[in-house]
């Protein structure tokens, strides 16, 4: 079975799933403000917890840079913008599409 990988294109504010080589899935996402901007690299999924509380909305799917991660929003006006603290956030509804197609260890890679 092909991995599966996370690609986060930050210009765009897009976040794809590949199987392979195949997208599976595309998503409109947030990014962090220009005063804490999404980090850019190689990581991957380090932990992952439901109803996380807060902000977070109802998924959290924390990356191997600590403090940072793929998370739900109470604010869906803020998807497509430039409104976190860093991290990647979702609508509540694609986050948990999304929790159950990855594991621990999925492979996220950030771009500008």
């Amino acid at each position: 079975m092909p991995q599966r990988q996370i690609v986060i294109h930050r210009s765009s504010r897009q976040l794809e799933l590949y199987e392979g080589n195949r997208v599976i899935a595309r998503y409109p996402i947030a990014i962090g403000k220009s005063g804490t901007p999404t980090p850019t690299g190689s990581f991957s999924v380090a932990s992952k917890y439901t109803n996380p509380g807060g902000v977070f909305g109802s998924r959290w799917l924390g990356l191997s840079v600590p403090h940072y991660g793929i998370h739900g929003t109470n604010n869906s006006s803020s998807i497509g913008t430039m409104a976190s603290k860093g991290c990647i956030r979702m609508h509540n509804a694609h986050v948990e599409a999304l929790y159950h197609q990855v594991g621990v260890g999925t492979p996220v890679i950030i771009k500008p």
